[in-house]
């Protein structure tokens, strides 16, 4: 009885495409339809996605905006004093503004005006602004102040203005919801 060599024995044939077929072709080939109805399937998803985020953001803003008129009107009514509103520099220092309002965090680093309009009140400044004063841009009201932020301290609109003046909710000229 003789023993085959495992060397010796036929090799057996091996096909090319063993792992079946390449879903985008071979190296360098350029793509096919399908693939560019996927890649068009995704962009399009993508853009949705980012429509429905927009949405959602924009109803918020304008939730936080209704929130903040309601507040206005109780604080008018009951006198809550303004004060003058003035941007921190992130080396130290300050400018004051043409605004007047209220303080939304303990730091002053966020504010809204007499007007309802939302403002981030830190920046760089420059001599020029500590000496003539600067006109922040209003922003969009969040309905969570400080979200995002890499300091963790995250407040509610409506935590931060009970705060300003408490229990005005229960005083409002209309439900917040």
């Amino acid at each position: 009885m003789s023993t085959a060599d495992p060397d010796s024995s036929p090799a057996l044939p091996v096909s090319a495409d063993a792992d079946g077929p390449r879903a985008s072709g071979p190296e360098g080939a350029a793509p096919g339809p399908q693939d560019s109805d996927w890649a068009q399937r995704r962009r399009d998803a993508a853009a949705e996605r980012a429509r429905m985020l927009r949405a959602r953001q924009q109803a918020e803003h304008q939730r936080a905006a209704r929130i903040v008129s309601l507040f206005i009107a109780v604080a008018g009514a009951e006198g809550l004093k303004a004060t003058p509103l003035r941007v921190k520099g992130y080396g130290g220092g300050s400018a004051r503004t043409p605004l007047t309002g209220w303080y939304l965090r303990h730091d002053q680093s966020v504010a809204i005006d007499t007007a309802g309009r939302f403002y981030i009140l830190t920046r760089p400044l420059g001599l020029r602004d500590r000496l003539f004063g600067v006109t922040p841009t209003d922003e969009p009201v969040p309905m969570t102040i400080g979200e995002g932020g890499r300091d963790g301290d995250i407040v509610p609109l409506r935590t931060a203005l009970d705060r300003l003046l408490p229990g005005w909710e229960a005083r409002s000229p209309e439900p917040l919801a």
